[in-house]
């Protein structure tokens, strides 16, 4: 029986038909996020994500300006979802993320996706923003499996997520790339219309860790499972870096591998709110950096290119 990546074996004993379904059919009054917006999106109708009963995708590729250990050498079989069940004001994919780009797919039709990718020799699918369309990813999945699909999921969040919903992927998905953006509820409120996100994130987060652990890498450096957290650094301490590091370092692991990311720019409707109008400064990033430093946080990456859009980064300590 095969053990890696972890939906085979899933797949295999059935356990991931049992949460495919279960998921799925919670979509009748849906409740797989925080928002708990109890629509019927299986008759289509659609809350807060603007999600129906359909995955809607915007686009996909071969990615390799993720963090070095995901994108690797032949780079992230990356699958861009429509929609979104935060609202940053920042964000830089807001065409697809809040207004809604790309087109629905039927769930055969994604797995034939994860298939291309895979076939393109991509090391993994990565699933970017999946929180709201999870249920229909685990229907393609299964289609997928059938049909040869054996390359990890990264499931890629922005972190607004419920830890009793991700309870259910334990044993199915083996890489977590979450970010941890706030640590105010109401920054996360005026930033991203997430209230308690902070509570809600370190619930995932600390399900997260449970489940896979720190990030464990092969001999080439490539992630093979664990949780990897994001942070963004937003203009005048916006993201409350110091809390979110002191949380990790304490409540998670000091073994946890951190993506300390620079590249924040005024996109979308950030313009209009003037703590964060403007881009990040050097010494802001550069206190990140020292917070890491204070909560022993050594393990991960930090931009060796200030304010790059595209992954740049160097290891704090060698993998």
């Amino acid at each position: 029986m095969l053990n890696y990546p972890s939906y085979l074996k899933a797949g295999i004993n059935g356990k991931l038909k049992v949460i495919a379904e279960q998921l799925f059919n919670s979509l009748e009054s849906c409740d797989i996020c925080p928002r708990r917006c109890k629509v019927d999106r299986l008759g289509n109708k659609i809350g807060f994500c603007k999600t129906a009963r359909l995955p809607k995708v915007y686009s996909y590729m071969c990615h390799h300006g993720e963090e070095p250990p995901v994108s690797g050498i032949s780079g992230s079989g990356t699958i861009f979802f429509s929609n979104c069940n935060m609202n940053c004001v920042y964000c830089q994919n807001y065409e697809f993320s809040q207004l809604g780009k790309g087109r629905e797919y039927e769930f055969g039709e994604l797995a034939q996706v994860m298939l291309a990718l895979q076939e393109s020799g991509c090391h993994n699918i990565n699933l970017v923003t999946p929180t709201h369309v999870l249920p229909q990813i685990l229907k393609a999945l299964e289609i997928a499996i059938a049909q040869g699909l054996n390359i990890p999921l990264v499931y890629n969040t922005g972190g607004y997520e419920l830890a009793q919903t991700l309870r259910l992927l334990d044993g199915i998905i083996d890489i977590y790339l979450a970010d941890m953006r706030y640590a105010d509820n109401m920054i996360s409120q005026k930033f991203s219309s997430a209230p308690d996100y902070p509570r809600y994130n370190q619930e995932a987060i600390k399900e997260m860790h449970r489940q896979v652990g720190p990030a464990e890498f092969d001999k080439d450096g490539l992630i093979r499972r664990g949780l990897i957290i994001r942070h963004l650094v937003l203009p005048n301490q916006a993201s409350g870096t110091d809390k979110i590091m002191q949380f990790v370092a304490k409540d998670i692991s000091e073994d946890t591998y951190i993506s300390l990311m620079s590249q924040y720019l005024p996109y979308y409707k950030a313009s209009g709110y003037p703590e964060i109008s403007r881009r990040l400064k050097n010494d802001e990033y550069e206190e990140a950096k020292r917070i890491l430093g204070r909560c022993n946080l050594l393990n991960g990456w930090i931009q060796e290119s200030y304010g790059s859009e595209r992954f740049a980064g160097v290891n704090i300590r060698p993998v």
